[in-house]
């Protein structure tokens, strides 16, 4: 019976000390932040930007983790097939999260129904750059040029189905040009192609390519946002030379589906908070990425927007990978 007793005592103990533990606010230990591109394109600007701030917030440490490949669709697989407990956290463009469900024949994860968006964290605007051997100084000269040279052009991107990619495609539709398209494993190998001369033009997020506009090592033609960019007022809309033309995405955070909504609002109003930060705020600026916050809600209506739109692109365009 005494050894009963101590029985019941240590279940009893143990079951108060687990009450413990679950009760313990989120979070209780470092979240992983995974960035499935190498350094240095705008999704990982973005992701070294706010987690910063999310851990002063929170008390608790962001760890930054890129697992690069195959368009990101390695380091999205990751977070699908983790537990949905909040400690493992992806960043991703809208528009190139729900790409690869029109690229791929098989994935291991369903990017509609095996995440649940936060929120999203900037507004990302690309930008039609070349090389300065390129003759083209203009949108229009370039459209000539690629006309006269069908295919010879060559547009390298971060990979098949990522925001760079995209817009060569959008690019290629809306004015009947042909490029061949070069993938990297990333923006930033895409970047340093395009600046030694590998490639000949990009169309990628302005926070990636500033530096080298500003330093003349690649030309910039034309910004994909329906107006004029205030980090580069010199450089005209597409939409001057085709009207409505108009490209952006959200650079947004995901967690796997299932994760409690209690958690998610909570992320999704402390990235709120991070938002109204200064310091944040024109960290982001600096890049030419506008802060963004929206409820989850409103990052799935974008979703599954992007998914019809991006579908139908990939279909006319015939763009498939195995």
């Amino acid at each position: 019976m005494k050894a009963a007793r101590v029985l019941v005592a240590f279940f009893a103990g143990m079951l108060c000390a687990g009450g413990v533990a679950w009760s313990q606010p989120y979070p209780a230990k470092p979240v992983r932040v995974i960035v499935p591109f190498p350094p240095a394109g705008a999704n990982d600007i973005v992701a070294r930007i706010v987690f910063p701030k999310l851990s002063e917030q929170m008390g608790q440490s962001f760890i930054i983790d890129n697992r690069a490949g195959a368009g990101g669709t390695i380091g999205s697989a990751v977070v699908a097939q983790s537990k949905p407990d909040g400690y493992t956290l992806l960043i991703q463009t809208a528009a190139s999260h729900v790409s690869n469900s029109h690229l791929y024949n098989k994935l291991p994860y369903d990017a509609l129904r095996d995440f649940v968006g936060i929120s999203p964290l900037a507004r990302v605007v690309a930008v039609l750059t070349v090389h300065p051997s390129l003759p083209a100084r203009s949108v229009p000269e370039f459209i000539a040029l690629a006309k006269q040279r069908p295919k010879e052009i060559l547009h390298g991107h971060s990979g098949y189905g990522t925001f760079t990619h995209l817009n060569g495609v959008l690019f290629e539709s809306r004015t009947g040009i042909r490029m061949t398209h070069v993938p990297f494993k990333g923006g930033g190998p895409a970047v340093i192609a395009l600046v030694s001369g590998e490639t000949h033009c990009q169309v990628a997020a302005i926070g990636e390519l500033i530096a080298h506009i500003k330093s003349n090592r690649v030309r910039a033609l034309g910004v994909t946002s329906a107006e004029r960019v205030a980090q580069l007022p010199d450089v005209p809309t597409i939409a001057d030379t085709i009207p409505g033309y108009e490209s952006w995405t959200w650079v947004s955070a995901f967690a796997p589906a299932g994760t409690p909504r209690a958690i998610v609002d909570r992320l999704n109003a402390e990235v709120g908070k991070a938002m109204n930060d200064p310091d944040v705020a024109s960290r982001l600026s600096a890049q030419t990425l506008d802060p963004a916050h929206r409820p989850p809600e409103e990052l799935a209506q974008r979703l599954r927007m992007d998914y019809e739109t991006i579908g139908k692109l990939f279909r006319q365009f015939d763009v498939k990978l195995d």
